[in-house]
């Protein structure tokens, strides 16, 4: 209707009468916005100036604004700040604001400062235990089959500054830091290599989907799986170093020297190629086979070797040995009469 007029509200005031062509001036240099209200004979309140479809069409199409963004997600582990120290005997030192708490497998504890408390708990206390008693037990009974305890020790800080507690490698080796979230969330490890974790981070275990894997491996069908978006710690025997594989690289290496390795690294154990390699060549019958992407961490003594080495230098039989220096060795223990 060209002769209808218009009374306008804008901030509680009121203006016009205005002519429909005279509003829609109005709302194309910008004096009414979308929020402004309008009258008119006839009606029996003010309504929204949007609502009238003559008026309206004189804001143009719509924009939709875009949405925002979504607020930052809330890391689920706690975010400690840590030290490494020691070389061939490293122990790691990790500083925990007020309020934040860390985990470790039980004998890892070195020392902590005197505002930490710490509590023994069922599984790893990242809340992914389940409710109620049985589902926690469940979770930590998972642990019981990679070989570890039971129970999990937090250490939390309960005071009102920073404080510090470190725990130590079980034997001479280096300690590697993981931050998680640059490795998809998930990293899998041999089954005695975590030491400690910010709060948070779950420990479980991964079953090894291939048959020759689970039997030859080393570690049975089982290797922690470490998922979270924190830091976690493993352990490793003499030098440890990682390595990058490209999509479709593969590395062949001891079942025994492999540490840790990101999950979208295909893992598989194959069997040394000839008779007399696979029965007098000293290194085993099989070895891990590693394809890409991703990367792995190796060690270069694992535990098990050293241990082997240890067994074999024990005397063999009762009594003192009386020349365990001598060049002559087992000839002169038989002339000494051991």
């Amino acid at each position: 209707m060209n002769d209808r007029f218009w009374y306008v509200a804008i901030g509680g005031q009121q203006q016009g009468p205005w002519s429909t062509a005279e509003v829609q001036d109005s709302i194309r240099s910008g004096r009414f916005g979308r929020d402004a209200y309008v009258f008119s004979e006839g009606m029996a309140n003010w309504v929204p100036i949007t609502s009238q479809p003559e008026l309206a069409s004189a804001f143009g199409p719509a924009v939709s604004s875009a949405p925002p963004p979504p607020p930052p997600m809330r890391s689920a582990a706690h975010e400690i700040d840590y030290e490494l120290f020691g070389q061939e005997m490293q122990y790691v030192e990790i500083t925990l604001d007020p309020g934040e708490a860390c985990v470790a497998e039980a004998g890892a504890f070195l020392y902590m400062e005197p505002g930490i408390e710490m509590a023994t708990i069922f599984g790893d206390g990242s809340g992914q235990e389940g409710s109620g008693l049985m589902g926690k037990l469940l979770t930590a009974g998972k642990r019981v089959l990679t070989g570890e305890s039971l129970f999990m020790t937090v250490f939390s800080n309960s005071g009102g500054t920073r404080q510090k507690v470190a725990f130590a490698s079980p034997y001479p080796g280096r300690i590697v830091a993981l931050d998680l979230k640059q490795h998809g969330g998930r990293i899998l490890c041999e089954k005695d290599a975590f030491l400690c974790a910010a709060k948070g981070i779950s420990v479980g275990i991964a079953f090894q989907r291939k048959l020759g894997a689970g039997l030859f491996g080393g570690e049975g069908f089982l290797l922690q799986k470490l998922e979270g978006d924190g830091l976690a710690f493993v352990h490793s025997g003499g030098t440890v170093f990682d390595k990058v594989l490209a999509p479709g690289e593969t590395l062949r290496v001891d079942t025994g020297c492999l540490v840790a390795f990101e999950s979208t690294v295909n893992y598989d154990i194959q069997m040394v190629k000839g008779i007399k390699t696979a029965f007098f060549g000293g290194e085993g019958l099989f070895y891990a086979s590693l394809t890409g992407p991703g990367r792995i961490w190796l060690q270069s003594l694992p535990f098990s070797r050293l241990a082997k080495r240890v067994l074999a230098a024990i005397p063999r039989g009762a009594g003192n040995r009386k020349g365990e220096g001598s060049i002559l060795g087992d000839l002169g223990e038989m002339v000494m009469g051991d």
